[in-house]
């Protein structure tokens, strides 16, 4: 893989200068961060209390280094973290035909842009495959003994730093409505991961404009395409923003697990036939979560 294979970093910035700062740290010590072009989507404050935390996270973004070129856009206005982010991928992929994409609260592994590269590239001229992750829910040492593979394919995707093609994401469709009226009970089960986490009320909650988000909908979209996604067994990045810092987050349920400091060593062939193994560890952990989440919800009715 060549230095012009190399896909340019896309990382959307708002109002935490912690955060950022981690994030870029992160990805400087990547083996790739110096042959990498780094564009950095910063979005104006909502209001006036945020303005001394965005104004902090650009005096950051400015005066950075490490990277083979770097460009900040910084918004005049606040777009919103949905908005900010689709906008900002449209405009890159006006550009180039591939991305990697982070927001402000990713740490990743020094492997994390060499994962995605060789995966973006490997995968270029298959249209089966959508989108490239490079974060997996935890999986315990006992429970990875029990599997061969070092990534896999499914139907779930995870943005926490990933990847795409422009023609794939082309096909990106923001229309709550639409899928409200066309997806029956069958459907939104198998979207749910056979019904073991709640995917669909996110689409829901857009519909009712109780909320405003983005990844939602490029899953949706890969599932109307009956596309698949392709995830490291051990993730390459570590979500520190499931603190309730951030402006769609609101969680004490922090996915730590070991952060992958190895490169794949064996690529499968293309295999669409799910590891049952690997579903169920991931449906067992999402067992656990709602659990967690119905617990903390009694315990906050009650302080």
């Amino acid at each position: 893989m060549t230095n012009s294979d190399l896909a340019p970093i896309v990382l959307f910035v708002y109002n935490r200068p912690k955060h950022t700062k981690k994030t870029i740290d992160c990805l400087k010590r990547n083996y790739l961060a110096k042959s990498s072009e780094l564009f950095i989507y910063s979005d104006a404050e909502k209001n006036k209390q945020h303005k001394i935390k965005v104004n902090e996270v650009r005096e950051i973004i400015n005066n950075i280094s490490g990277f083979k070129k770097i460009k900040i856009i910084k918004r005049k206005k606040n777009y919103g973290l949905a908005k900010n982010i689709i906008c900002g991928i449209d405009d890159i992929f006006n550009k180039y035909n591939k991305a990697i994409i982070l927001e402000d609260d990713i740490e990743t592994s020094k492997y994390f842009l060499k994962f995605m590269n060789t995966s973006l590239v490997k995968y270029k001229k298959n249209s089966n495959i959508w989108h490239i992750s490079g974060w997996n829910y935890p999986i315990s040492y006992k429970e990875r003994k029990k599997i061969k593979e070092e990534v896999f394919f499914w139907k779930v995707m995870n943005c926490w730093g990933w990847g795409t093609w422009r023609d794939r994401w082309k096909k990106y469709k923001k229309n709550p409505k639409q899928l409200m009226k066309n997806w029956d009970e069958k459907k939104i089960k198998i979207f749910n991961l056979d019904g073991h986490y709640d995917f669909w009320k996110q689409v829901e909650n857009n519909y009712n404009k109780t909320t405003n988000t983005w990844a939602i909908f490029w899953m949706t979209t890969i599932f109307e395409h009956n596309g698949y996604c392709l995830n490291p067994l051990t993730s390459y990045v570590f979500n520190s923003g499931n603190d309730n810092s951030g402006e769609n987050t609101r969680s004490n349920i922090n996915y730590k697990s070991k952060i992958n400091n190895k490169m794949i060593r064996i690529w499968p062939k293309i295999n669409y036939n799910f590891n049952h193994i690997i579903r169920l560890i991931i449906k067992n952990n999402f067992k656990k979560i709602s659990l967690l989440t119905i617990l903390k919800d009694k315990i906050l009715r009650y302080i």
